[in-house]
Order: structure tokens, then C-alpha cells, then sequence
């Protein structure tokens, strides 16, 4: 099934198998309206993966599908990255890297540089089932914009790398969700996905193989190694 979205400003063409679309996303959309039923009030659902294993586009397809196939549901899908720390804190903060002083704005997207306890305060919002606020990360801003999503579903999905991380200020989000997904990859494959993606904005490939590497690699690790098990794991 091919499916196309505008992500982050970013026109994505993906394409799901029938297979994993009948055997995997429409019982997987089925169960969730199921303990939506049971449990009569809105279900959270987190979704966990590496950079670059196409998890903002799977939840934004998730959201699409749902409309026909559990119709008498609504659900929202929104992800973690406006809780990204302010770029000017991350470029008048430091931070140790190998035993050097660096510019936290360098490693930018680590779990460093997010706000875990915003989030949990959040998601605990979300929890309480009313109509309530989620930030929205602005690319061309390079900064969160604050409330600028308005949640009221029956079922929230929320995606992003460290949902599931198991660290401290992390391994707690978990405990607020009904259902947790998460996604895996090979690493040399998602090595290479991101080589393109910096490539795409104008890198060099030597450029974009040393930020590669030395940023957004270790937070492919982190989340391939030291994620908690989910209810659901898939592999891309």
C-alpha cells in the first residue's frame, strides 16, 4: 500500500506491504479500539525506534488508517520532539563527549537534550483524558513551539526515540501507556539512511559520514540496545 504525507514539512512517499498492512496494523488498530472499549476512557500507545526507521511516517499512516478501519475511533498521533531543549540553551551549554567539552547543540537530539520531566508532565496530562496541549517541534525554527496541538482522541500515539529508553529520567514513561510498540533495524542500514538525510541538505558525503557517526549514531545504539521490551516489536 503506498501512502504519501507531508512529515515535518518533508513530502514522504512510503510504501507498506499488504501483508504487513492485513497482518500486523489492521489487528494492531483493531486491539487498540478493543481496550479503548474496555477500559472506557482514552488509550496512550507509545511507539519507540531508532532515528531513521521511519517511525513519524508509520504513525502518520497509522492515523490514516485508522479512519476506515476502526471508524468509530479517533486516533491522534503526535511525537516527542517538542520537548527538544531550546536551541539557545544548547548553544550556551556544554557538555562532556569522549572526554571533551562540546557545544550541546552538537549532539543535538541526544536524551541530553530533551526535557524528560516536561514530557512526563504531559503525558501524564494526556492520561487524565481531557482535551489538552502538545508541543510541536518547528524545523525551520529549530525550536519547539509550545501548545500548538490540540489533543482529543479516543487513542493517542505518541512516537519518539526514547519513549522506551531504559536510563534514568526515561524508564518511568513507560508506565503511563496501555500498549507499547517498538521498532528495530539493522544498524548499517540505518547508518546509511542517515548518511542521505544530511546529504540532502547540502552535506558532503565525507561531511555527512563524520556527523553521522559521530552524533546520530550513538542515539541509534542507544535506542537499539537500550530499550525496554514493548508489548509489540517489529522489525523494519
Amino acid at each position: 500500500m503506498n501512502y504519501s504525507a507531508d512529515i515535518n514539512g518533508i513530502t514522504v512517499n512510503a510504501t507498506y506491504s499488504n501483508a504487513t498492512v492485513n497482518e500486523v496494523f489492521i489487528p494492531l488498530l483493531k486491539h487498540l479500539a478493543q481496550l479503548h472499549h474496555e477500559k472506557q476512557r482514552r488509550i496512550l500507545v507509545m511507539l519507540a525506534a531508532p532515528p531513521a526507521t521511519g517511525k513519524s511516517t508509520l504513525v502518520s499512516f497509522l492515523e490514516h488508517l485508522a479512519r476506515s478501519v476502526i471508524p468509530e475511533k479517533r486516533l491522534q498521533a503526535v511525537g516527542m520532539d517538542g520537548f527538544h531543549l531550546r536551541q539557545s540553551y544548547l548553544l550556551s551549554h556544554t557538555v562532556e563527549v569522549d572526554g571533551k567539552s562540546v557545544p550541546m547543540a552538537s549532539i543535538k537530539g541526544a536524551p541530553i537534550t530533551f526535557d524528560p520531566d516536561a514530557l512526563t508532565r504531559k503525558i501524564s496530562e494526556v492520561t487524565e483524558g481531557n482535551s489538552c496541549r502538545w508541543p510541536h517541534y518547528d524545523r525551520q525554527l529549530h525550536d519547539p513551539v509550545d501548545d500548538a496541538i490540540t489533543i482529543d482522541a479516543d487513542i493517542v500515539l505518541i512516537e519518539g526515540n526514547y519513549l522506551l529508553l531504559d536510563a534514568d529520567g526515561w524508564r518511568d514513561l513507560s508506565r503511563y501507556a496501555d500498549y507499547t510498540i517498538s521498532l528495530t533495524a539493522d544498524e548499517e542500514m540505518l547508518r546509511r539512511r542517515l548518511i542521505r538525510r544530511k546529504m540532502k541538505t547540502g552535506m558532503s558525503r565525507e561531511d555527512a559520514e563524520r556527523f553521522v557517526e559521530s552524533s546520530d549514531m550513538r542515539n541509534v545504539r542507544l535506542c537499539l540496545y537500550k530499550t525496554m521490551k514493548a508489548d509489540l516489536e517489529l522489525s523494519v
